[in-house]
């Protein structure tokens, strides 16, 4: 029997999808695995439909990254870059609009958010090393945050491929990392990995101290990031400017909310 999408949705308002327990486990530490959310079929369907895409665009990959003004790096040496999956199929829709996501967002970032990015990165075998960063320009107070994040694996995520590290409850420190280490690049002795089997998700708030780390292996290591921001913040991709008719009219009131458009 197929459950209609209203009832869904009722269920859903009656019954939150993240437990108190795992909201403090969030507010406290920084991050929150979400579990797995995409079937293998999703995983592999999208990875499909992202090397088309990769094929399509060629060197303008990721061309929406270096015309927005609000990106910091939008070139990266060793690895692969997608941008505005947006508006480049229906199978991207989950990655922002997941009920599951947009709760633990909200949890960070209160009711009042957007979708600031939907992009996607693949860390190419032996590269991938970022420094441990925040993508915020200054420490916050009050808990006043600006931005959250959810990783969305596309690969197993493994110590040898890889992986995000994060430094839990750091999102509450004083000192952003290039003001409190010599060396952001190096290891942090508090550092924890981002591990899971594809189609898994977390959520880490934006503000804590985060970064790529070197892929061992043969093989890329891809995911996609739906990035989330305040809605009194710039959206890293203009979603306005992007938005096409047909995802307009696909995803429907709650969709162009979270888009904001």
């Amino acid at each position: 029997m197929i459950i209609p999408q209203i009832i869904i949705n009722f269920i859903i308002e009656l019954y939150p999808m993240i437990t108190q327990e795992e909201k403090e486990f969030l507010e406290e530490n920084g991050y929150l695995n979400l579990g797995v959310l995409l079937s293998e079929s999703e995983v592999k369907s999208i990875n499909a439909r992202i090397e088309e895409l990769k094929e399509i665009e060629g060197e303008n990959a990721g061309k929406e990254l270096i015309e927005s003004k609000y990106i910091r790096h939008p070139k990266e040496e060793g690895a692969d870059r997608l941008a505005d999956l947006v508006n480049k199929g229906e199978i991207f829709d989950i990655f922002y609009t997941h009920p599951k996501v947009l709760e633990g967002i909200e949890t960070v970032l209160s009711k009042e958010f957007k979708l600031s990015s939907l992009n996607y990165r693949a860390a190419k075998p032996g590269m991938g090393l970022q420094k441990l960063h925040v993508d915020w320009g200054n420490t916050v107070v009050d808990s006043n945050y600006k931005v959250c994040n959810s990783i969305w694996l596309l690969d197993n995520f493994t110590m040898e491929n890889g992986s995000t590290r994060i430094v839990p409850k750091s999102h509450k420190f004083k000192l952003l990392p290039d003001q409190a280490l010599q060396n952001p690049f190096e290891e942090h002795p508090n550092e924890i990995r981002i591990m899971g089997r594809a189609g898994s998700v977390f959520i880490f708030n934006s503000h804590i101290w985060h970064g790529g780390t070197i892929n061992y292996t043969k093989t890329d290591r891809r995911s996609i990031h739906s990035y989330f921001c305040s809605r009194d913040q710039p959206q890293q991709i203009n979603q306005l400017k992007y938005i096409t008719k047909n995802t307009a009219h696909r995803i429907g009131k709650k969709g162009r909310y979270v888009l904001d458009v």
